[in-house]
């Protein structure tokens, strides 16, 4: 019988710096996550959404008191008392990891409201808020123009962050260019940078799904594998460009899609977050478990995948300036996929008050 509980914890036994986390805040998920060897965790509006509606016995108790101890409260300010809740509540599930390794692993990721992507200054003043609401918060930031800036000016008040709505190596860079800039600021003040743990997400899945679909609307005729690798090889060489450097920032791997986008992720100074079906998928899969980050991507699928005129932008370093990065298809799916998610919360919400 194996000593591992399946293909994911033996990825987080035999390779430490490969650190996994959970793609939820639910409490089930977490403790499953906890026993196989999860470090982190992450949310967004769907998950707390989600969250919210499979836990409802829960839940419901907690909305019917915000309803009475906030009379005069609109159902967006309920469904932030409730996102701000689930934040508190499950972020206490990881601090002993968060302690264990001194801040540096066993945060909850919480996302600042998607309607701000255009104003760093309400993602700042959020970003600083949600970072009380416990020890270990990690604070969601999208990896928009203004998004940028408000990840310098959150690192530089002690905020760790962790980009999102990212799926390019140019919005990579520039985030942890970004993120060098805030903590430098910091050092100079003699402030505390020790136990800062800021991430990048490269949300390789997606990256996948936008090029799938621009070559479906394109009329382009591609090799169909290639295209399951190309948000694998975005992050291999975002990768390689922040080992080079030594930025701060680590990268984290987000929306499974295929065993790739944790196969090939094996082994690396990173992090990857897998939702509750994929945990499940993966930790019962037989794919061998070895370090295959310095593995490069097939010279066949690249020659392919170079005939994009959107690979490039997701894959070169220069592929983008950042007021394109709101422009980009993935940017643009992505994050009204988190405002429809935002807006099934709110929904459940406006059920109760009416």
């Amino acid at each position: 019988m194996s000593e591992y509980k399946g293909k994911l914890h033996e990825t987080a036994v035999r390779f430490p710096n490969t650190d996994v986390w959970m793609d939820s805040c639910g409490e089930e998920e977490l403790n499953y996550g906890l026993e196989r060897g999860i470090v982190g965790a992450t949310s967004n509006p769907i998950i707390v959404g989600a969250v919210i509606k499979e836990e409802l016995p829960f839940w419901e108790k907690k909305i019917k008191e915000l309803l009475v101890e906030m009379p005069d409260a609109t159902e967006d300010d309920i469904a932030w008392s409730l996102i701000y809740e689930a934040g508190r509540e499950r972020s206490r599930k990881l601090l002993p990891v968060f302690e264990k390794y001194k801040g540096k692993k066993g945060r909850l990721s919480i996302q600042v409201n998607a309607k701000y992507y255009r104003n760093a200054d309400k993602m700042l003043e959020q970003a600083i808020f949600l970072n009380s609401l416990g020890r270990n918060m990690q604070v969601k930031m999208p990896a928009s123009k203004a998004g940028i800036k408000a990840m310098e000016e959150a690192t530089y008040h002690g905020v760790s962050i962790n980009a999102t709505v990212s799926f390019t190596v140019a919005q990579a860079v520039a985030v942890a260019e970004a993120v060098e800039r805030g903590l430098e600021r910091r050092r100079k003040e003699n402030l505390p940078v020790e136990d800062m743990s800021p991430v990048c997400t490269i949300m390789i899945g997606r990256t996948d799904d936008w090029l799938k679909e621009y070559v479906k609307n394109e009329n382009f005729v591609l090799d169909p594998e290639c295209l399951e690798w190309a948000g694998v090889a975005v992050i291999k060489e975002a990768y390689r460009i922040y080992k080079e450097r030594g930025y701060t920032t680590r990268l984290l791997s987000a929306a499974n899609r295929n065993h790739y986008h944790w196969s090939q992720l094996i082994g690396g100074d990173l992090a990857m977050t897998v939702n509750y079906v994929w945990h499940k998928k993966i930790n019962a899969c037989n794919i061998e478990v070895k370090n295959r980050i310095d593995e490069p991507v097939n010279q066949r699928y690249l020659n392919e995948l170079n005939k994009l005129a959107e690979f490039h932008k997701s894959f070169d370093e220069n592929g983008m300036k950042p007021e394109e990065f709101e422009k980009y298809g993935g940017f643009r799916n992505t994050l009204s996929t988190f405002l429809s998610g935002y807006d099934d919360l709110v929904r459940l919400v406006r059920s109760y008050m009416i």
